[in-house]
């Protein structure tokens, strides 16, 4: 296992074409804001980067721009990476990279992680955090579930994935949408190393 970094943390994440664009632009914000962030790299599938389009009204002809456009700031520390590009760093294991997230994880990129088939930058990267003993968190988004997406789901679990489906919680009542958008967020990060003091905690109630 590669030396632990030192200088601030180094996270990925990959969005794909499952619901749910309203997480990643938020965990992108959290991360961009986050001062024990020191790069993060973004990567989205055809689908994922339609999703944005749907959900967001985000539109990047160049994929540079991409992060700004999410963050609706300046992003300081994002970079955008092609998900055809299977050579960038993230791609392999010698590569800095601290954990990463998928969010939101369709079915289709679950599967392809639990196959081990790395046709594409995302599944390549996440496989590479489940080789290298990283923390990878897969915030799947399916429903209801087959036996196909369950099989997938305790294989990536039993290769030191966490799988953790984007369910949002009512306990603390929410006053929003994007509340609880953001405390399903804060605990992602809690599963990269970062948690977050804002994160709702239970403290026990009457019964």
């Amino acid at each position: 296992m590669p030396a632990k970094n030192t200088e601030g943390r180094i996270i990925t994440v990959g969005v794909t074409g499952a619901s749910g664009a309203a997480y990643a632009q938020s965990l992108l914000r959290l991360l961009d804001a986050d001062r024990r962030a020191a790069r993060v790299f973004l990567v989205a599938t055809e689908a994922g980067l339609r999703l944005l389009s749907t959900e967001l009204g985000v539109v990047a002809a160049d994929g540079k721009k991409l992060p700004s456009l999410l963050t609706g700031t300046p992003a300081k520390k994002i970079e955008y990476l092609p998900n055809k590009d299977i050579g960038a760093s993230i791609a392999s294991g010698s590569a800095s990279v601290d954990a990463m997230a998928v969010i939101p994880c369709s079915a289709g990129a679950l599967g392809s992680i639990a196959a081990g088939t790395s046709g594409d930058l995302l599944t390549r990267a996440a496989d590479v955090c489940l080789k290298e003993r990283r923390p990878l968190v897969l915030c799947l988004r399916e429903t209801p579930l087959n036996r196909i997406h369950l099989e997938n789901m305790l294989r990536v679990h039993d290769a030191g994935a966490t799988v953790m489906p984007a369910m949002p919680a009512f306990y603390y009542e929410p006053a929003s949408i994007d509340a609880m958008v953001e405390q399903f967020c804060y605990r992602v990060l809690a599963q990269l190393g970062l948690p977050q003091q804002k994160q709702y905690r239970w403290k026990g109630g009457r019964s």
